[in-house]
């Protein structure tokens, strides 16, 4: 009995008292006033008549644990007999953990009460195991005996089971060596624990199964290791499956199968290859010096694929595969089952301009290649799509000599120019100079999108290098042939001020022509600047055809105005000053022949 259920008998002992005759005292009870409540019982009286039933047969305390027997079993209840005047029924119930109950069996009890109110004995199987169950626990955990327990229920992270009457955690790691998928098949169920843990102050006990199942396992696992060696081929099964490989039990023993060393053949996961608790055979590759982390191979137990390759197949052979993996580079194709061939993004297609192999095939194709290169010893090869087709530069100056115009599909564009398509496999690239006469354009994206036809010419073609030069402005008349005379040196135009910068601003001419004016020459005749939107005249001031630049001013023309202004009065001055000059040498000489004549 623990110390605290002592101390709680004990607190509800009584003091002595005198001793009194049983017989007398029943003789002269009144039962009859008693029942009917007619007359109240002394309770000293009746302290006296428990007294003195103390050491008669068949007398029990209440909170006493004692021995019963089972005497009889109902579909719920057990009949225990502790010899004393009445028998005790204790449910079912608290049998649970034991379901092999049968009359006859001696089991632990508590007499909780000696009467309920209808004079029945009243027992507890569940309180006396409880009450001796921390003896046995701690007992257990000493010794390290082997306890049986009732899995009572699930909760969160374990289970839940009865160990003496105590309610003990079974933590899901501790069921069993192996993952547990489903909780629910050990519910209702009787098994094996050992008691790991126990916490005195919180009355927590802690139970396993996994330590019983480790300790058989541990000396399986010493012999299979002794006897490990590279190439050795085990049974296993599927312990657990990750997307990097599989685990394999070999018997108490855990190996790895790399998700590379499953099948010769590319897999995306191992689930494709293996399933849980599948048995299989399985080779050692390599292990530690400890042989605790041990490397398993699958695949090595079959013969590589290269092995069965058809020996008649050669390089410039066709084969026929499906895309297994795709890369900026190139694609993977399976030809068979584990051989595999490269298709470079440079064998796609003619066309020197590279793009992503997304841009010709996709996971799951079946295409047709060409065999370029055939390594069987080192188990490479190399394939080629476009050598399917004639080269298209074979005949390329036929077909697209300097000075003709196509039509091209715009293919992609960079900073500095388009790519166009003439056909698969011919691309041209038209500089971004090369796209129009008369706009100034800062990004291709501006004038043409991808997917966009577009009419080009010829300008230059590198047959050795497979390069082709094309132009678009090309195939229109140059405008500038004719602003040449429109826009000739001092020449006066109206325009619109489009855009300012820093060092000027943009104008814009009735027929679309810009030109640049440089700031100092936006000033008006009023000292003011002008503004974008305003519109006025402008003067020319350079002309370059060439580079499609005209030069314009607005404060040249009034200023030219105040120039000639300035010479005309200049000129008038310059006259009226020689006038002068004139009337007064005529005046001297006047004076000289008044003065002679005299």
């Amino acid at each position: 009995m623990s110390e605290e259920l002592k101390n709680e008998v004990e607190a509800q002992e009584v003091p002595a008292v005198e001793a009194v005759n049983p017989e007398q005292f029943l003789a002269d009870f009144d039962w009859h006033k008693y029942e009917e409540g007619i007359e109240a019982v002394d309770e000293a009286k009746l302290k006296e008549f428990e007294s003195a039933l103390e050491g008669t047969v068949g007398f029990v305390n209440e909170l006493d644990v004692i021995e019963g027997t089972v005497t009889r079993l109902t579909e719920r209840d057990a009949i225990i007999d502790i010899n004393s005047k009445s028998e005790g029924v204790i449910s079912l119930n608290e049998f649970r953990y034991n379901p092999n109950l049968a009359v006859g069996d001696v089991v632990e009890v508590l007499v909780d009460k000696r009467e309920d109110v209808s004079g029945q004995l009243v027992l507890s199987h569940k309180k006396a195991r409880v009450i001796k169950a921390w003896d046995r626990v701690i007992n257990a955990q000493e010794t390290g005996e082997v306890v049986n327990g009732f899995v009572k229920c699930r909760t969160r992270g374990g289970m839940i089971v009865d160990v003496f009457g105590i309610e003990a955690f079974l933590p899901g790691s501790q069921i069993d060596v192996k993952p547990i998928r489903d909780y629910d098949q050990y519910v209702d169920k009787t098994m094996e624990f050992k008691v790991v843990k126990i916490n005195h102050e919180f009355k927590n006990v802690v139970v396993s199964h996994k330590a019983l199942i480790e300790a058989d396992i541990e000396i399986q696992k010493k012999e299979i290791i002794g006897k490990l060696e590279k190439g050795q081929v085990l049974e296993g099964i599927v312990k657990n499956v990750t997307s990097y490989g599989v685990f394999i039990d070999l018997g108490g023993v855990d190996g790895l199968v790399h998700i590379t060393d499953l099948s010769w053949s590319r897999i995306n996961h191992p689930s494709e290859v293996v399933e849980l608790d599948q048995k299989l055979n399985v080779v050692i590759l390599d292990f530690d010096d400890q042989k605790t982390r041990i490397q398993l191979g699958l695949k090595q137990l079959n013969a590589h694929p290269w092995e069965a390759l058809d020996a008649e197949l050669k390089v410039g052979d066709k084969v026929k595969g499906k895309v297994v993996v795709l890369a900026d580079y190139g694609a993977f194709i399976e030809v068979e089952q584990g051989v595999e061939g490269l298709i470079h993004v440079s064998e796609m297609s003619w066309s020197t301009h590279l793009r992503s192999a997304q841009d010709f095939v996709k996971v799951g194709d079946e295409v047709e290649a060409v065999v370029l290169t055939l390594d069987r010893e080192d188990r490479k090869m190399s394939l080629g799509i476009k050598q399917l087709h004639p080269d298209p530069w074979t005949d390329i100056t036929k077909k697209y000599p300097v000075g003709s115009k196509h039509k091209g599909t715009v293919r992609n564009y960079t900073n500095f120019g388009v790519f166009v398509e003439l056909e698969e496999g011919i691309d041209g690239l038209v500089y971004i100079s090369d796209l129009s006469w008369t706009k100034k354009i800062k990004h291709p994206s501006d004038f043409v999108a991808v997917g966009d036809v577009l009419d080009v010419q010829v300008l230059e073609l590198d047959v050795e290098n497979r390069k082709l030069n094309l132009g678009h402005k090309q195939t229109q008349e140059n405008p500038w042939d004719g602003h040449e005379a429109t826009y000739s040196i001092d020449s006066v135009h109206a325009g619109t001020i489009k855009e300012k910068t820093d060092k000027g601003a943009i104008v814009v001419f009735a027929d679309g022509v810009e030109a640049f004016v440089p700031g100092r020459h936006l000033e008006k005749e009023d000292g003011s600047k002008l503004g974008k939107g305003d519109a006025t005249d402008f003067k020319v001031l350079e002309f370059n055809k060439e580079y499609r630049r005209i030069v314009a001013s607005h404060t040249a023309i009034f200023r030219e105005e105040e120039a000639k202004n300035i010479k005309a009065v200049a000129k008038k001055a310059e006259s009226a000053e020689k006038s002068t000059f004139g009337d007064i040498a005529g005046l001297a000489d006047l004076k000289k022949k008044m003065e002679g004549k005299e």
